[in-house]
């Protein structure tokens, strides 16, 4: 049987949805979101080899998710398009309203601790824009150095108690990450609540924040 135009687009299409169908390569576009990767530092973080990295990579590129360009002797890779956030976000919707576990995961760890109140884009430019908060951004350092929201304070969550006392003690924080997934925002608010501090989270993250067109500070 001849395949007709409508056919050979759905079968690219698919291939694009069997690029998204691993959980790793998911969590690969959100680290490849915050900045260009390079394959080594994609796998440390993953804690995958690099000949398995690299296949992962290399599926994402085919399908058109992802692009590479060559830094020296190192390949760095990023979006390839602001439209894979929106495809991401898509997922993720359609995962939320449809699939009883992905309803079970989020009302056991993100709902229950929404009580951290948090921020839109709007309302934190506000207040940025006032001088009324710190933006503390607890992503890694390198993340940070890639690209970051104006103004903010880099202290990855692993070092937020030892660093608390940097913190202006009268000023209210609002603390942001890699998504709205990334769990490094809610633990930072609930550390720093614990502390007495006044804290609350950004509601999505970096790269929803860039893809928006909002300011950032990058290199």
């Amino acid at each position: 049987m001849s395949t007709g135009p409508k056919q050979a687009l759905f079968a690219e299409f698919a291939a694009i949805a069997r690029a998204l169908g691993h959980p790793h390569r998911l969590e690969m576009l959100e680290r490849i979101a915050q900045g260009e990767r390079g394959v080594e530092a994609i796998a440390g973080r993953l804690g995958l080899s690099v000949a398995n990295a690299s296949q992962h990579l290399q599926l994402l590129k085919r399908a058109g998710l992802i692009a590479s360009r060559r830094d020296g002797r190192f390949i760095l890779h990023r979006l390839a398009d602001p439209a894979v956030l929106t495809l991401m976000r898509a997922l993720y919707h359609v995962g939320e309203r449809n699939v009883a576990e992905v309803d079970r995961i989020l009302r056991g760890y993100f709902r229950d601790r929404d009580a951290m109140e948090p921020v839109t884009r709007a309302e934190l430019m506000e207040l940025s824009r006032a001088g009324a908060v710190t933006v503390l951004d607890v992503r890694p350092r390198e993340e940070f150095a890639a690209g970051h929201l104006p103004g903010a304070v880099n202290m990855p969550l692993d070092e937020l108690e030892a660093r608390l006392g940097e913190l202006d003690g009268g000023r209210d924080i609002v603390a942001y990450c890699r998504g709205q997934y990334c769990v490094l925002s809610f633990e930072a608010v609930a550390a720093l609540r614990a502390r007495d501090r006044r804290a609350r989270r950004l509601e999505e993250g970096f790269p929803e924040w860039r893809a928006a067109g909002l300011p950032v500070e990058a290199p």
